[in-house]
């Protein structure tokens, strides 16, 4: 959070009435939360602590997802209600109703979890103590959900209830037979298809263990240190601030897991370095927004979603990792070019960055922080599971804290760690049970099957347009849910579409990701720009916008994964008939486009662009990034012969950089 960083940097402090409106976007995504005192405040502590408890021997030892899940979902509940308030002029007080909803939560979970297998065996014909727990059970988990991360995911999951209560009275082709209570608390209450199946059982496992971890790291000073470490590394050029956002963004994806307060951190250390060297306000908070959103792109953790993806494919989490090991790279390279035509653009200073340390020292007093980082890969590629790999980092985390006094892990803070490792995660969990609603109804009603059908009709078949209409609709799910519950909606219902024209599935899933992803950064819910926007005094939306043009690889990338036989190839998969080359090929060509794009973008190379070269370095970008696309667009249009699309690319982008160079060259006598 933004409160725990103190600044590195020569360059004054960001205003504290600034600082408290970006941790209110904080409050957005991550809800506001209660703080109590006295013996209460203990209490909620130490079943946050104890909830924590029970994930790490959950993740050592066997349980039954049977009573793993239930728990699980238990405890979000019980802790929501003590922690978030049924309303804002309610907070910092337990209110009766509260005591009602933490009694009914406890009761409708024992009850499920003390059914046992009796009660899942007649989940097609419940009795009516069955549909009164259930149904009061999904009561509680909307409220829940509601005072987490607002009302419009509990909105969403209502819709698909009624979707499936109502079914024989909508229009073709939406058509379905119908189903009642009883048969909906069967299947979302009584089994693990339902609000208990594939998003619990990550949050249960996966999620939350990654939020204890980061936890761990950021209560021992692994962030601090994070960004310490990037300012030290990029200092002495004009391009030092901003390269040190986007390196800060990469390394701090582990401790905070969350677009908006990564945001918030480097906001509160990094802005006054960038105004001092010459950002605009909406410049310098897009770039915080862009360098946020990073950090939930990055591996070894990526976001929540990411664990989501190798469960609903069923694969190891170290292959999502290795699929996303190029995108990253990608959306960092462009990051790096925007800054250094950042540089010359807006005439950037060189500015002292005055860390504690210098670079080696800093790295030799502190650099043991990064052995967590990579213990996960390294025990992931020794064999041991995603789950185990994250229990393990936790511990050396926690031991490796001990090398030094200031970062010792000790009782106190061991605690705290602790108690927030359960509280971190208390939206996403409840979004991934909410969700749950969501996959339940789908699979019932076949509604994911019908919504291809449908999306392949509007698009006639066209992969292209398919896959922009997809794109469309998961931004737009995005706008209105967290990351996560728009990457599961639109994985159940979406995916299927782009898999039925011949993506691959994982290609399929990706794509949605990382649109999910983007949601982060569109209006009128865009969290991080508008964090950024608080803390530079810059407009909201002029701050989004240059957001938008920071992020613009992300949002062209996917499309290649879908679009170009090759595409496949960034996310380290080799196509049939391909090789190691093809790998390495399309991702040069796909990061000369992006760099020619970000030109386009910036209005600025070697310098300002005209028109025209601004026009050519935007085809030959397109040409290089969209080779497939580009090429069926050329035959549609011309009914001409096409020859090699990136060659065509090359050239476009060639004669952009020669206009520049000869005008330079006719200035410079002047």
């Amino acid at each position: 959070m933004a409160e725990d960083v103190r600044g590195v940097v020569d360059g004054g402090a960001v205003d504290a009435a600034a600082l408290k409106k970006a941790e209110e976007f904080i409050e957005q995504e991550e809800g506001a939360a209660n703080r109590y005192r006295g013996w209460f405040a203990y209490a909620v502590s130490a079943l946050a602590v104890v909830m924590t408890l029970y994930h790490l021997y959950s993740a050592y030892d066997i349980v039954s997802a049977q009573v793993l899940r239930p728990v699980h979902v238990g405890f979000v509940l019980v802790l929501t209600f003590l922690l978030f308030p049924v309303a804002r002029r309610f907070r910092h007080r337990f209110m009766p109703w509260d005591v009602l909803t933490v009694i009914a939560s406890v009761v409708t979970v024992g009850y499920l979890i003390v059914g046992g297998d009796d009660l899942t065996d007649r989940n097609t014909a419940p009795n009516q103590t069955d549909i009164v727990m259930g149904l009061l059970f999904m009561a509680l988990l909307l409220e829940a959900t509601r005072r987490t991360t607002g009302w419009i995911m509990p909105f969403v999951a209502v819709l698909f209830i009624l979707y499936a209560l109502f079914g024989p009275s909508l229009p073709p082709p939406w058509t379905h037979r119908g189903y009642d209570f009883d048969r909906l608390v069967g299947q979302l209450y009584m089994t693990l298809e339902g609000i208990f199946g594939v998003a619990v059982d990550v949050s249960s496992s996966l999620i939350v263990l990654f939020t204890i971890f980061g936890a761990v790291l950021q209560f021992s000073g692994a962030g601090k240190f994070f960004i310490d470490f990037s300012f030290s590394a990029m200092g002495g050029k004009p391009t030092s601030a901003g390269r040190a956002i986007v390196l800060s963004s990469f390394l701090l994806g582990g401790p905070s897991g969350s677009g908006v307060a990564t945001t918030v951190t480097l906001g509160s250390v990094a802005y006054p370095m960038l105004a001092k060297a010459g950002y605009g306000k909406a410049e310098a908070g897009g770039l915080l927004a862009a360098g946020g959103l990073g950090a939930i792109l990055s591996p070894p953790v990526l976001g929540a979603a990411a664990f989501l993806i190798a469960e609903f494919l069923k694969i190891s989490y170290l292959d999502v990792i290795w699929m996303a090991i190029i995108p990253t790279i990608l959306y960092y390279f462009t990051l790096f070019v925007m800054v250094e035509l950042d540089a010359g653009k807006f005439g950037i200073n060189v500015v002292t960055i005055e860390a504690r340390q210098s670079l080696w020292l800093l790295t030799r007093t502190y650099g043991f922080h990064f052995t967590s980082l990579i213990s996960i890969i390294v025990f992931m590629m020794v064999g041991f599971s995603p789950v185990l790999s994250v229990f393990y980092a936790t511990l050396l985390a926690a031991l490796v804290s001990f090398v030094r006094r200031d970062t010792a892990l000790y009782p106190r803070k061991l605690i705290a760690a602790l108690e927030a490792g359960s509280v971190g995660v208390l939206g996403v969990a409840a979004t991934c049970a909410t969700a749950g609603i969501i996959v339940g109804v789908v699979t019932l009603t076949g509604l994911g099957l019908k919504f291809s059908a449908i999306a392949i009709a509007y698009a006639g078949g066209n992969l292209l347009l398919t896959a922009i209409y997809t794109s469309l609709i998961v931004w737009v799910v995005g706008l209105a849910v967290p990351v996560t519950a728009s990457y599961i909606i639109c994985a159940v219902i979406a995916a299927p579409a782009l898999m039925q024209l011949g993506v691959p599935d994982f290609a399929a899933h990706m794509f949605i990701f990382y649109y999910a992803v983007l949601s982060e950064v569109s209006p009128p819910t865009a969290l991080s720009p508008f964090a950024a926007a608080a803390i530079t005094g810059g407009d909201p939306y002029a701050t989004t916008l240059q957001s938008w043009k920071y992020t613009l690889p992300a949002f062209l990338v996917p499309f290649v994964f879908v679009m170009d036989p090759l595409g496949v190839g960034l996310l380290m998969n080799i196509p049939k008939g391909g090789s190691l080359w093809d790998i390495l090929y399309i991702s040069t060509t796909t990061a000369i486009g992006i760099f020619a794009l970000a030109a386009a973008a910036q209005g600025w190379l070697i310098g300002r662009t005209a028109p025209i070269e601004r026009g050519l370095f935007l085809v030959g970008g397109m040409f290089m990034v969209f080779s497939t696309a580009m090429a069926a667009i050329w035959k549609l249009l011309t009914s001409l012969p096409l020859g090699h699309p990136d060659a065509i690319g090359i050239v476009f982008i060639l004669a952009g950089v020669g206009l520049q160079l000869l005008r330079r060259r006719k200035i410079q006598p002047a």
